[in-house]
């Protein structure tokens, strides 16, 4: 894992949050990412770097578009945690 700082880090902000939620649907571009929101695209690919940089969107290309998706197991870790972290917690 990227490590657990910057996973939170990039939890942290609701628009990265947004994000994930989108491409829990599908793989999509910066641009149609971009499309959703009311802020520059250059404030999207900064969003998508600290979400590349915590492991949490894997971005591949496909042509002359670059494609963001979930990393689903760097997010399974992240839930383990949590589970871990609630078990030992209810003791």
């Amino acid at each position: 894992m990227a490590g657990i700082n910057a996973t939170f880090q990039a939890l942290s902000d609701p628009t990265r949050r947004e994000i994930l939620k989108m491409l829990r649907e599908k793989d999509l571009t910066a641009g149609e990412i971009a499309d959703h929101f009311r802020i520059t695209r250059p404030s999207i690919s900064h969003h998508l770097s600290i979400l590349k940089n915590a492991n949490l969107v894997i971005d591949e290309r496909k042509g002359q578009f670059i494609y963001y998706s979930l990393n689903t197991s760097v997010l399974e870790e992240v839930m383990g945690w949590f589970a871990g972290f609630m078990d030992k917690g209810g003791n």
